[in-house]
């Protein structure tokens, strides 16, 4: 995905004010709108232009765009890691898609689609001018993500977090400032669900109260354990004189170590379970084993020979049989 200068496309430095912005695009508008400008490409910028206003005009979405720091348009980039993980944002996820009301930007560029299509929006309170003199409303409620290790919802924890949100200053301009939060978190949350902090979302203006913050939970990805739902899943490696004699064998899972005993006869994809020992719940998940044959190297004379002496005993083995190939 190529980074884009939306400063560059509109011409603009990237100290422009919001009316020096406005202008910018109603003049690169006129110019280029395809029943106007019938050069080639003119189409092309049009888009361009009104996907750079889309954001440059919309004071969260223009900070959250500045703190990437300035790259080279057509640069190979990707998101931060974090992007959008503990970021506060007024959309609500759980929500049919949104428009945050960037109808120039219909036919956004793959680099506007992930940064800010998805889990970003506006965070004002409704009908609230900039300012909010004499006028009263309660705050919007604001959605983040927070990553958690999955061992988290095994044990339940208190997590502090930082949030970014975002925050107006006496002269109406928004700026994204950090908040540090305790949050705590319960046993046996799963991927996709929230959780809810009452009053810590948008502030309300005049007497209008606070929003909520919802916390939509994902799992950090994790270096052997993969989950689906409540089920946990682990490619544990066997040696073939494991999988074929069978074996009592200690086993890793999030909640400890545990003692497995391996079927002798078992082939590569067996799947074992624990029952009731994937995420806990009212109803638990499971936690499977998912056995894959490990084979040693034939890295010395006496361990290639050892192959060679098992290549002659089971010289009639097929492991392609189902396949239909001969040996």
């Amino acid at each position: 995905m190529e980074f884009k200068d939306y400063y560059k496309v509109m011409g603009l430095a990237r100290e422009a004010t919001p009316e020096e912005i406005k202008r910018a695009y109603r003049q690169l508008a006129r110019k280029n709108h395809p029943d106007v400008n019938k050069e080639a490409g003119a189409e092309q910028r049009f888009k361009d232009i009104g996907e750079a206003y889309a954001v440059l005009k919309d004071p969260e979405k223009r900070a959250a765009y500045d703190a990437l720091g300035a790259q080279r348009e057509g640069q190979e980039f990707r998101p931060p890691p974090d992007w959008n993980a503990n970021r506060a944002h007024g959309r609500d996820p759980r929500g049919s898609r949104e428009s945050f009301g960037d109808e120039e930007a219909a036919d956004a560029s793959d680099f506007f689609e992930t940064l800010f299509r998805h889990g970003f929006g506006g965070a004002q309170p409704r009908g609230a001018p900039p300012g909010g003199h004499g006028f009263t409303a309660d705050g919007e409620d604001q959605y983040a993500k927070v990553l958690i290790a999955l061992e988290d919802s095994y044990a339940g924890t208190t997590r502090r977090i930082v949030l970014r949100v975002p925050e107006r200053d006496e002269q109406g301009r928004v700026q994204m400032r950090e908040q540090q939060l305790d949050v705590t978190i319960p046993r046996g949350v799963r991927a996709g669900q929230h959780i809810r902090l009452a009053g810590r979302g948008a502030p309300g203006m005049g007497n209008g109260k606070p929003g909520d913050l919802f916390l939509e939970v994902e799992f950090e990805p994790h270096a052997h354990y993969r989950v689906d739902k409540r089920d946990v899943y682990l490619d544990l490696p066997v040696s073939p004189w494991e999988a074929a004699l069978g074996a009592e064998i200690n086993v890793p899972t999030p909640s400890g170590e545990v003692e497995l005993k391996i079927p002798a006869g078992s082939s590569a994809g067996r799947k074992l379970r624990l029952k009731g020992r994937g995420i806990p719940g009212s109803t638990p998940g499971d936690f499977y084993f998912v056995l894959q044959i490990a084979v040693p190297p034939a890295d010395s004379d006496a361990a290639s020979q050892l192959y060679r002496d098992m290549a002659a005993q089971f010289k009639s083995f097929n492991p392609r049989a189902k396949l239909g190939a001969s040996t």
